[in-house]
């Protein structure tokens, strides 16, 4: 009796999942579907949901590049305050750091060139002039952060640049400065010129030599040698001489 029920409910079912087939086919188009058409169905899933994946992939390339910008140095020219040059320059080096930003930066200069100067005895020494004073460099990244730290840095003013956005330096300009900048033993070919405070046509006294006391014109300046050709008047004819610029002053 019992296996006669169990048979009868096994039959019920198998029915029912018959029946419930029919009416999916019906629906369909009619006809039943095959174990080998679900096995193309799952596929063309499992296929579109692959597709669906790739815009993802896209976004992530677009985020890399956008991080391979912000970690792209350019060197660029910031205005400081005068004779504060190398004291503002430390300062943003101490905030980067602190702020773990270094990635973003690299050298931070004041630019220089080496220049010949002579004392009132003839002795000639090197010393580093500023050939910008008001400016430094950096070499740095542009984004959020480092704009902020370096807005936020005492005695610095502004990038330079137009339209408020900063200009990156020409390529030519920061090798040129930067070999001006460089030491002599790195520099060789490099010309010291001496700082000599006179213009051409200025009125010229002769303070010691040969020509002591004779007044002259300014014709031109040497920077390289230290020299200045004055213009005298002798024998009522004008007479071109070569004199060290420390032999000479200017006249009110």
């Amino acid at each position: 009796m019992d296996e006669a029920v169990d048979s009868a409910a096994a039959a019920e079912s198998s029915l029912g999942v018959a029946e419930g087939g029919d009416s999916a086919s019906l629906e369909a188009g009619g006809n039943p579907v095959s174990e080998e058409e679900v096995g193309e169905g799952e596929v063309r899933q499992e296929g579109s949901s692959h597709d669906e994946d790739v815009e993802p992939l896209e976004l992530d390339l677009e985020t890399e590049t956008e991080d391979e910008d912000e970690n792209k140095k350019q060197w660029y020219i910031l205005k400081v305050q005068v004779n504060r040059e190398d004291s503002i320059r430390q300062a943003l080096q101490r905030r980067y750091l602190r702020d773990g930003l270094e990635r973003y930066f690299g050298d931070v200069i004041v630019p220089t060139e080496d220049v010949a100067e002579f004392t009132k005895s003839g002795k000639r020494r090197i010393v580093k002039r500023k050939l910008y004073p008001g400016y430094i460099m950096v070499h740095m990244a542009i984004n959020d952060d480092t704009w902020f730290v370096v807005r936020e840095t005492p005695g610095i003013g502004d990038f330079t640049g137009s339209g408020g956005r900063p200009t990156p330096m020409d390529a030519v300009d920061v090798e040129r400065i930067l070999k001006v900048g460089k030491p002599e033993e790195e520099a060789a070919d490099a010309t010291v010129r001496a700082a000599i405070p006179f213009a051409p046509n200025d009125q010229i006294r002769v303070k010691e030599g040969n020509f002591q006391n004779f007044e002259g014109t300014v014709e031109t300046i040497d920077e390289a040698k230290g020299h200045v050709t004055v213009l005298f008047s002798i024998f009522g004819r004008p007479t071109p001489v070569e004199l060290p610029h420390w032999q000479i002053e200017k006249l009110d």
